[in-house]
């Protein structure tokens, strides 16, 4: 479905939510039963084989019976690698143009790593198991062609979320995160126009992985989700652009939320409902965006093909050894769903109409869709340049007034259905 956007965009804050390590079969198709334009799952219909080298191999089938996950399955490159084109990564496999991502490799990966673990990465959750999106992948948006920016663990994919590029970061280096990324960041963009920008975290946030944002100067543009967020919906101050970073660890008294294995979905599911009903609740409700993305899939098997071709490296720096990454194609897609008044109820979002013909829907889109919405002055890579910008998504002439206030007894019901039925 192609959008128009509206010449002077309603939207004037933008939110956004990373979530951790979940494909989009995983989390969200199943969704398909209940919208048949999602590019989801299909009962029976998908499978991947314990031995790809062999066509007489057994074949391990696309379940719904996801629950809780441990250990976590593989998603560094390498494994990545293998999941995408079905093959272990070496020079003579990296460097032959022909190999085509079939997205055949997910289960013998998994068996590698663990027996029985080729189960935990062919199946997905059924759409009672995680309510909260249920709703709002019915009442608002959902964009079923959105990959992660490079095929990789958490950090890189981070990094591209708010500039665009890893800086040659194909995994999480340890001494580039003490010492502080240095590209430029959306963050700095929207300063220089005199917009405002707000981090609000649980625990010491990622976004100080990028150096400039330690400096001095936006000390005031962090701030303590529980004690800050729901407190600025309601004062109707949050700033034009929020970013929104979860307990990625848990304590004995606080369990982690981000959705990472072996964390609990349904603390994520929480989590998201707590956030989204405090946006509701806001007066600036009629001028929000609020975006849920997954940095990476974690592992989880999907079953849309990776693009490979036509991804321009964002800045040409190239990988470190041994894989010497050209940054020239994206990861394995993620779930994406896209939550404003603005939205019609049951919307979906497939492959963007430019503004290439390669583009796709990936993490540089949030940059390059903020860029469009602020009309700031720049892009910030060749990478966001590309990407796909979801801003059109916002095409209706007046806010809806039938959004949902309050997701709770839809999530209490349709959960405690899920345990009783699974019981």
């Amino acid at each position: 479905m192609a959008y128009e956007a509206p010449t002077q965009s309603p939207i004037k804050t933008v939110v956004v939510l990373v979530q951790e390590n979940r494909s989009f079969d995983h989390m969200l198709g199943w969704m398909k039963s209940l919208n048949p334009e999602i590019d989801g799952v299909k009962p029976h219909a998908l499978s991947n084989p314990l031995l790809t080298s062999s066509p007489s191999s057994n074949r391990v089938h696309y379940g719904d019976n996801s629950g809780y996950v441990e250990p976590d399955p593989g998603h560094s490159f390498e494994a990545t690698y293998q999941q995408v084109f079905g093959v272990p990564w070496t020079e003579t496999s990296a460097s032959n143009d022909l190999l085509l991502p079939t997205m055949e490799g997910f289960a013998q990966q998994a068996e590698s790593i663990s027996n029985g673990m080729s189960d935990v990465v062919m199946n997905g959750f059924k759409p009672e198991a995680v309510p909260v999106y249920k709703e709002l992948v019915s009442e608002f948006a959902v964009c079923d062609r959105w990959f992660s920016s490079i095929p990789t663990l958490t950090q890189p994919n981070r990094l591209y979320v708010h500039s665009a590029t890893s800086y040659g970061a194909t995994s999480n280096d340890n001494k580039m995160m003490i010492e502080g990324y240095p590209q430029k960041t959306i963050f700095e963009s929207l300063d220089e126009a005199d917009f405002s920008f707000g981090i609000y975290y649980a625990y010491p946030p990622s976004t100080l992985f990028f150096r400039n944002l330690r400096k001095l100067k936006y000390v005031n543009n962090f701030h303590q989700f529980d004690l800050h967020f729901k407190r600025h919906c309601e004062e109707g101050k949050l700033p034009n652009y929020v970013v929104i970073e979860q307990r990625y660890f848990e304590t004995k008294l606080l369990p982690g939320n981000d959705d990472h294995p072996s964390h609990d979905v349904s603390e994520g599911q929480k989590f998201v409902k707590q956030v989204y009903e405090a946006l509701r609740a806001s007066p600036q409700w009629n001028e929000i965006l609020f975006v849920v993305v997954y940095d990476e899939h974690g592992g989880f098997y999907d079953h849309v093909p990776t693009p490979v071709t036509g991804v321009p490296s964002p800045d040409g720096i190239v990988g470190p050894e041994p894989y010497k990454f050209q940054f020239d194609r994206l990861g394995v897609r993620v779930p994406a769903i896209l939550i404003s008044p603005w939205i019609e109820p049951g919307t979906v979002l497939h492959k963007p109409s430019g503004p290439y013909p390669t583009s796709e829907f990936e993490h540089s889109s949030i940059p390059a869709t903020v860029k469009k919405i602020f009309n700031l002055k720049e892009f910030l890579t060749k990478r966001d340049a590309w990407a796909g910008t979801f801003e059109g998504v916002v095409n209706r002439t007046t806010p809806r007034t039938d959004c949902p206030g309050n997701l709770y007894y839809a999530f209490a019901s349709s959960f405690n259905l899920y345990l009783l039925l699974t019981a």
